[in-house]
């Protein structure tokens, strides 16, 4: 199977069941971002050699606005969209399988997780997935350990303090804390 027909079918929310062909082409390519991301995360690399090992995960040119400090880890890295001006912390997590969009001038922080699959409730089909995306507006500030699940938009401006856990979505302009998160108050001017 061709990664663009897993791209395909992941960016249409298809269930990728366990033991499909989908599900194998998923493991294959979840062994490249492991090789880029185990070599990013080697040890110290100048920004620039940062960027290209993003390039090479995420096959698409990164900006050189884009700024990211490891260690970092992606376990499919070929469905991620990075802005311009976008920094991303120490300890960060994607599981980008379902698609994750960070719009520019983002601020992500240490240990934030964005998690794109769900794994099915029937304990029967438990193993099946279920991608849905993680979309962050432009100029939206994670705080340090934010956990952001599928299918959950963040709207321009808006911040999400440390630790919450975003399991809706997040209007433009508003500061959201908590488990789970909820907006306390407009960032209106």
């Amino acid at each position: 199977m061709e990664l663009a027909e897993l791209l395909a079918a992941l960016n249409t929310g298809e269930t990728i069941t366990a033991g499909s062909p989908l599900h194998e082409a998923m493991h294959h390519a979840s062994q490249a971002a492991l090789r880029i991301t185990g070599e990013l995360n080697s040890g110290y690399h100048e920004p620039g050699r940062v960027r290209e090992l993003l390039a090479q995960l995420t096959a698409k040119p990164v900006d050189e606005t884009v700024a990211l400090f490891p260690p970092f880890s992606a376990d499919f890295g070929r469905n991620i969209s990075l802005g311009k001006r976008v920094f991303i912390n120490a300890g960060c997590r994607f599981q980008d399988q379902g698609g994750i969009r960070i719009g520019d001038d983002c601020l992500i922080g240490h240990n934030v997780v964005l998690a794109t699959l769900n794994h099915d409730l029937s304990p029967d089909r438990r193993a099946d997935m279920h991608p849905a995306p993680v979309t962050l507006g432009r100029n939206v500030w994670l705080g340090s350990n934010v956990t952001v699940l599928p299918g959950v938009s963040i709207g321009d401006d808006s911040v999400v303090a440390a630790g919450a856990v975003v399991t809706k979505d997040i209007p433009a302009r508003s500061l959201a804390v908590g488990s789970p998160a909820r907006v306390i108050r407009s960032l209106e001017e």
